[in-house]
């Protein structure tokens, strides 16, 4: 993996972040947790609450409030929630760095972590990781690896099967309001040769 830990951040880049749980602690421990996750990044994105009224962000109640984003400046095109980590596939399309969203996105979830399990201190293991994306072969490989993630690590036989991953927002009319699909489908092709070759995807394979 090229440029494991990229962060010059600017206007059309392409970056695969991702971090995990502090000490590989868990992240997530309930449907409540992850669907807090999702919302906070569509507030991240731009989104408005009354936008995010979708079974996989909704959230039923929130004080939160992610300021100084637009809807446009970011583009996420896939994700994956783990148990102790998260993946995001995202570009970004203004001035705004990625790394402000992440930021934003990790210290309000940490907030609400430490509130709901009365803890103390780092959800998450130190800064997050992001990985420049600098070719289609690329970016395939990486869209193939967040969505195959969950069937790696032996949680689904089928990434179809696992619904806090943006897999189903490509080959079903799910249509989370965060995701952008048509950009990966015009680089895989269609939707088709999409699902081909993601489930055909290797991890010992390199980009």
């Amino acid at each position: 993996m090229s440029n494991r830990d990229y962060k010059q951040f600017a206007s059309g880049t392409v970056v695969h972040v991702y971090n995990r749980g502090n000490n590989r602690e868990s992240i997530f421990h309930d449907e409540q947790d992850y669907k807090a996750f999702i919302f906070r990044i569509g507030l991240a994105l731009g989104f408005e609450e009354k936008e995010l009224f979708h079974e996989l962000c909704r959230f039923p109640y929130s004080r939160i409030r992610i300021t100084d984003t637009h809807k446009g400046n970011f583009k996420l095109y896939a994700f994956c929630l783990m148990p102790n980590h998260f993946h995001l596939l995202i570009e970004q399309c203004g001035d705004i760095p990625i790394s402000k969203i992440i930021a934003k996105v990790c210290t309000s979830y940490s907030r609400y972590i430490n509130a709901k399990y009365k803890r103390v201190g780092h959800v998450f293991q130190d800064r997050f990781k992001a990985v420049l994306i600098e070719s289609n072969e690329q970016l395939m490989w990486t869209s193939a690896y967040i969505h195959m993630n969950a069937v790696k690590d032996g949680l689904v036989k089928h990434p179809s099967d696992y619904k806090w991953s943006s897999y189903n927002d490509y080959v079903s009319d799910r249509n989370l309001p965060i995701i952008h699909t048509n950009f990966l489908i015009l680089v895989f092709g269609d939707t088709n040769s999409f699902k081909k070759e993601t489930l055909r995807f290797s991890s010992d394979e390199n980009m």
